[in-house]
């Protein structure tokens, strides 16, 4: 995954992505927006906690991202899980496809951000982990935080 840039905001990130995941290849997607799903990303209200992405009629969606009404969007607020269309270039649509299509892999969105003012997606190509995987990560995740302690207590 690339180093987010100076002209990068943060909106929400998927934290449980990670975990349940192994993330094989990330990709940058935009997203098709309606204006007051906008002004409520600006103000941080994003969950991507149960979002995912599927494949149909050869385009991509993304499922389940809940973006929070605006507070002064009255009649014109937009759904708060409605269905978004994901944008990326043709040939990585086809290889997104191929790769949930024939391995069963799963795309999987790691976080939200803001990017030159656009709203951007970075999609993860997941496997699921076995509940063994995650042990065996949590695992080495304490052994290096107790070496990282230990380093640090020494000095």
């Amino acid at each position: 995954m690339t180093k987010p840039s100076p002209d990068t905001e943060l909106i929400a990130r998927n934290k449980r992505a990670r975990h349940d995941y192994e993330v094989l290849e990330t990709f940058e997607a935009g997203l098709v927006l309606q204006g007051t799903e906008v002004k409520s990303l600006r103000n941080g209200k994003a969950n991507l906690g149960d979002a995912y992405g599927i494949v149909k009629d050869g385009e991509l969606w993304l499922i389940n991202l809940h973006i929070a009404p605006y507070e002064k969007g009255s009649a014109w607020n937009h759904e708060a899980t409605r269905t978004r269309k994901l944008l990326l270039h043709a040939s990585e649509i086809r290889r997104l496809i191929g790769a949930v299509e024939r391995k069963g892999l799963t795309i999987v969105p790691l976080e939200m951000r803001f990017r030159r003012g656009r709203a951007k997606v970075v999609l993860a190509l997941g496997r699921g982990k076995k509940l063994h995987d995650k042990r065996a990560d949590l695992k080495e995740k304490d052994a290096k935080r107790d070496v990282a302690r230990a380093l640090r207590s020494s000095r």
